[in-house]
């Protein structure tokens, strides 16, 4: 893995959250020879950390942060407020010590920087790509379709493997990283390569006091990082800010649109009416039908597409390798997963919708839909889908949105209080015609009835395989788990 710098010899440094990235980033520091003292509010996460001989205390107890034996820096997890809608108490302590505040982000990037590639006649590359729907897709498209053209690739952060858990790359290879706003926001140096912005919409406003705040986090990619080349996404006017903030940062823009013929401006990536053209100056040099591939269907991963086909184009990457690798990527668990099909329905995981943009995508993708939505709801709730419930046969409303959801389908869809996901898939089975799809695709977060939308997809999953092998159906492959935040 990538290995902090000396400095760090001797260094007590507070890690704070003690899940995936907590843990690797305490392990990094313990082999740059830095003392991680480390701390997690749940007992499980103290317990994984003492079960490693990691030392524990109290980062939220003013006594910690006294004396000699202090930490002197604060790395802290993803999931932690460090600001709004209130700073964690350890977080606060750390302020009153004067000690900087940063997280396994910051740090890997520090680390990178440090690391001697001068024996490499390629030096390893990062693309770090960020938004609000899409990443897990794209960073892990842009990951196949490197592996596809015979470059070592490896995806992590908020997808896979925490950064400290990443291999040193091979001679030319790329490390391609999705950054949650939870990430960008507190990171203290973002320095990648190729960085990539795909879309925004309203989520966890929160966490950011504000829509403008969180646009503000994920702009930090762009604005700290000044990266060499920033694939930008222009469907909408932050995308559009942010291309023009990026021009005269002496890098290069592509701007990447969906839905549109190109602008003219420099360099373009579009995805129209199922064909991905690129353009230089307003001239076509490549084209593709995304119509065939198969884990790609629909607008939305038309953008996602384009982005990654931006990204592997600014590492040189000929379009034919890219075309045929587009074609074979399996697709991710939980985004628009094909289960698998029985009596010509067919059977739809998309659990990580976890609000309305993201549920319009898989909306948007099928004519007639048994919709199973529902769980804890974020802000807006389903109402700016009204213009898709056309499309739906029937709602089967779970958990704690299904009386507000309710409200909102009213008498123009048909919906169904089913309470479990079990008991709507199961309904939905019975009632689906041939042609019809049973999607799940919940427009809410899963915490009232499942620990992750993961949890809560291959719930889904499981019981679907069910009702498709009692039907004598076919079931179809997945691809490689994820989790993380937007």
């Amino acid at each position: 893995m990538i290995t902090l710098p000396p400095s760090y010899k001797g260094r007590k440094v507070g890690v704070l959250g003690l899940g995936r990235s907590g843990l690797a980033a305490a392990r990094a520091l313990e082999d740059a020879g830095a003392v991680p003292i480390c701390w997690d509010d749940g007992e499980g996460g103290r317990a994984a950390a003492a079960a490693l001989g990691l030392r524990m205390e109290n980062l939220a107890s003013q006594r910690t942060w006294e004396g000699e034996d202090a930490p002197q820096m604060l790395i802290v997890s993803p999931g932690i407020p460090h600001l709004y809608p209130a700073p964690h108490p350890a977080v606060r302590c750390a302020w009153a010590a004067g000690a900087p505040v940063d997280n396994d982000v910051g740090l890997f990037f520090e680390a990178w920087a440090e690391t001697d590639f001068d024996d490499y006649d390629d030096a390893p590359k990062i693309i770090c790509v960020t938004g609000s729907n899409g990443k897990s897709t794209t960073t892990a498209l842009i990951a196949h379709l490197l592996t596809e053209a015979g470059r070592h690739a490896q995806a992590g952060g908020n997808i896979g493997r925490a950064v400290f858990d990443l291999e040193i790359p091979d001679d030319g290879g790329v490390v391609v990283l999705e950054l949650s706003s939870y990430q960008t926001e507190l990171a203290r140096r973002l320095a990648p390569d190729v960085a990539c912005f795909i879309n925004l919409s309203p989520d966890h406003l929160d966490r950011h006091g504000g829509e403008g705040g969180y646009f503000a986090a994920k702009a930090r990619l762009f604005t700290l990082g000044a990266p060499e080349v920033a694939v930008v996404g222009t469907d909408q006017e932050e995308g559009l800010f942010l291309a023009d903030r990026c021009l005269g940062q002496g890098g290069q823009v592509v701007r990447v649109a969906s839905g549109r013929k190109p602008s003219g401006l420099g360099r373009e990536v579009v995805a129209r009416k199922g064909f991905l053209s690129e353009t230089r100056g307003g001239k076509q040099t490549s084209s593709v039908d995304l119509r065939g591939c198969r884990a790609l269907q629909g607008a939305h991963n038309h953008q996602n597409a384009a982005i990654a086909w931006a990204a592997c184009r600014s590492l040189n990457i000929p379009p034919k390798v890219l075309e045929k690798g587009l074609h074979s990527f399996p697709g991710l668990p939980h985004r628009m997963e094909r289960v698998g099909e029985a009596g010509g329905v067919l059977f739809v995981n998309d659990s990580k919708a976890t609000n309305a943009d993201a549920a319009e995508k898989a909306l948007g993708a099928y004519d007639k839909v048994r919709w199973i939505l529902g769980g804890v709801p974020k802000a807006g709730g389903i109402d700016p889908l009204r213009p898709l419930f056309g499309k739906v046969a029937k709602a089967y409303l779970i958990g704690e949105a299904a009386g507000l959801f309710a409200q909102t389908l009213g008498h123009a869809v048909e919906h169904d209080f089913s309470e479990t996901l079990e008991a709507a898939l199961d309904r939905a089975a019975a009632e689906a015609l041939p042609g019809e799809v049973v999607l799940l695709s919940p427009a809410c977060a899963s915490f009232d009835q499942f620990q992750s939308f993961e949890a809560r997809g291959d719930a889904f999953r499981a019981r679907a395989q069910a009702l498709i092998a009692a039907q004598g159906g076919a079931l179809e492959g997945a691809g490689q788990e994820t989790k993380g935040a937007a």
